[in-house]
């Protein structure tokens, strides 16, 4: 679990995380969103003790990191953006040299390697060097070493950058796969389509702030307000739209063919009820269903623009 409460981080006279307050219960994977230099580097790095903070306090796994930054850091696994790779081994010796420095007990290395190679599928190129390694993989070695001592808790800056698209798929199942054992997941990014999947909850900071927090669905519900009904029709537009145009929960129609998106001011009993209208009316519905907003509607709705 993670625990922040009035969080500020100060550089000489610039304030980068402004009164940051945040609690990430376990199994939950949080996307921290932001463009670039909204603080999510900073607000990482200070919740694994590499940024000092100006005030505020930090619990990690119950312990707080201010008081006792040894006991507290040992449950994180911290991955930052573009970290350094020794060049001079093998992706295997890579894993060992840190497995040694996680104090893997000697009899477990070989069997915790393998299976984190196997994690992020470069059990092929254990014997490679890392210098031959592409963007992609290196990020997926890394992430491998993150995860080498099984901590409670995952920081991960912008994982994804560099990353092909079936590297892009293995980090979403793996961030899954974390947040099912119980774990805490954090991941900073400013690329939302890498988030949308696999995020159940999400924040987004601008220039220090966090401004809306929660629940992906709560979220888009708070920013965007209105609920959005998605209608696909196989026969009967004219008198869907006829239907529509007489419901007062209705609030705004657009069309695309067959497929109405409908702004839509009622509650989910109300919802229900417009589908019965429509079926009664002899209009053959094929899907009927809320809108799933994606996160840069919600973000671009917030005020952010400097968003990939």
């Amino acid at each position: 679990m993670i625990q922040v409460r009035d969080l500020r981080v100060d550089y000489d006279d610039v304030c980068a995380v402004r009164d940051l307050t945040l609690e990430i219960p376990p199994g939950e994977v949080y996307g921290l969103i932001g463009p670039n230099g909204a603080g999510k580097t900073t607000t990482l790095r200070a919740l694994v003790g590499l940024k000092d903070s100006t005030y505020g306090d930090i619990l990690l796994n119950g312990v707080d990191l201010l008081l006792n930054r040894e006991e507290a850091v040992r449950a994180v696994g911290f991955m930052p953006d573009s970290a350094p790779i020794y060049e001079d081994l093998t992706v295997y010796e890579y894993l060992d040299l840190f497995a040694s420095s996680y104090l893997i007990p000697k009899d477990q290395r070989r069997a915790t390697i393998e299976k984190h190679l196997e994690l992020v599928d470069l059990t092929e190129k254990r014997t490679a060097m890392t210098a031959g390694l592409s963007r992609g993989m290196r990020q997926r070695l890394l992430l491998a070493k993150t995860l080498l001592p099984e901590p409670k808790i995952a920081l991960l800056d912008e994982p994804a950058s560099g990353v092909d698209p079936y590297g892009r798929i293995l980090l979403k199942n793996i961030l899954r796969q974390l947040g099912a054992e119980g774990k805490t997941v954090l991941i900073s990014s400013h690329i939302l389509t890498e988030l949308s999947d696999f995020c159940t909850s999400v924040g987004i900071m601008e220039k220090g702030r966090l401004v809306v927090s929660g629940r992906v669905a709560e979220v888009a519900a708070q920013v965007l307000g209105q609920l959005e009904v998605q209608i696909e029709v196989l026969e009967g537009e004219e008198m869907c739209a006829q239907v529509l145009g007489h419901n007062l929960h209705v609030k705004e129609t657009r069309r695309e063919g067959s497929l109405f998106l409908v702004n839509f001011d009622g509650n989910e009993m109300d919802a229900s009820d417009l589908l019965g209208a429509l079926v009664r009316s002899n209009v053959r519905v094929a899907s009927f269903g809320r809108r799933q907003a994606g996160l840069e509607e919600v973000f671009l709705k917030v005020g952010a623009k400097e968003v990939s």
